[in-house]
């Protein structure tokens, strides 16, 4: 007896509640949240610096009847900032955007898109100009042998290597040279593998907690108050050719002082400087627009950025490159 069959009953269809996408978690970035974003209204502009050394030095005298008191003064320069202008877009052609599919939605995945280009580069571009060697006052590398000068050993050779006494050095030498107690401590992805596991880390936190290792943890113990784990991936091959990835801050670690507030009189081993200029005059620092494109009958959504990540203080920071193997 002739029945209908499964494919003379259904055809398939799109499902309109998923689709996949590798949209990589915004909370991986940490461009952000290491240094405070400072909000300006020009592309470029000056700041007052005072001179360190004439704050620190004792010249307070006693002072007898009739005499004058002993004096001094301070030091003023300026630095500036100047913001560097990013854009990237993403064209929805008539064709594409007239016989998309639920659940797709062309212009806003586009914008999505655009959006997340952007932060990815931003998030590059502060590995660059914060998180390598070269930068910091206080520049020290990882090695597999002995340590000579501005070396540690390698934190992942478990047997040799005191990555506590290490931070704790950098501690130490940041307070004792600007007066500022450290109390941010930024790790790439390998490097807090590399920490949490470490024997004499765990050996510390067992006897008050039986669970993994976590950034409260390390900064509990380290007495520091913000541990900061970058978990950022970006694709290193060209379009087209073979997939590669790799993490946007390599094996690589920063002990920093930060500003919890910027203002006035006030230190801060970075800033960065983020222009409002390109939002369009709403104030954001992040600007997406969407345009006609006649010639290629297609419609436009573009976005902008405009920042200048800036070493205010580098003898706020201490660096180690290459901190694992």
């Amino acid at each position: 007896m002739p029945q209908p069959s499964i494919n003379s009953v259904h055809v398939d269809a799109i499902l309109t509640n998923i689709s996949i996408g590798y949209l990589q978690n915004q909370d991986n970035f940490i461009a952000d949240k290491v240094f405070p974003v400072i909000a300006v209204d020009k592309k470029s502009d000056k700041f007052f610096t005072y001179t360190k050394n004439d704050w620190f030095r004792d010249e307070a005298q006693r002072r007898a009847g009739g005499t004058e008191s002993a004096g001094g003064g301070y030091g003023l320069s300026t630095g500036s900032y100047s913001a560097d202008v990013f854009a990237f877009h993403k064209d929805v052609d008539d064709q594409t955007l007239a016989n998309a599919d639920a659940p797709l939605n062309p212009l806003r995945e586009a914008t999505e898109f655009v959006t997340r280009r952007l932060l990815l580069r931003k998030e590059v571009q502060w590995n660059t100009d914060f998180f390598a060697g070269g930068v910091w006052a206080n520049d020290y590398d990882g090695v597999a042998g002995a340590p000579t000068t501005n070396e540690v050993k390698q934190w992942s050779d478990y047997a040799a290597s005191d990555p506590i006494d290490d931070i704790e050095d950098a501690k130490a030498g940041i307070l004792s040279t600007t007066g500022m107690e450290p109390n941010t401590l930024v790790l790439g992805y390998d490097v807090f593998r590399a920490l949490k596991n470490h024997p004499d880390i765990v050996d510390r936190i067992k006897y008050t907690s039986a669970q993994t290792v976590t950034s409260d943890m390390l900064a509990a113990m380290f007495d520091i108050p913000r541990v900061i784990i970058s978990k950022g991936v970006k694709a290193t091959n060209n379009e087209g050719a073979s997939q590669a990835y790799s993490f946007t801050s390599g094996k690589k670690a920063l002990l920093a002082y930060v500003a919890p507030t910027p203002g006035l009189l006030t230190p801060s081993a970075g800033y960065s400087f983020s222009w409002t200029g390109v939002s369009g005059g709403i104030g954001s620092t992040i600007g997406v627009s969407s345009f006609r494109m006649e010639s290629l009958k297609a419609d436009r959504v573009e976005g902008e950025m405009a920042f200048d990540n800036k070493v205010i203080a580098s003898d706020l920071g201490w660096f180690w490159d290459s901190v694992v193997a």
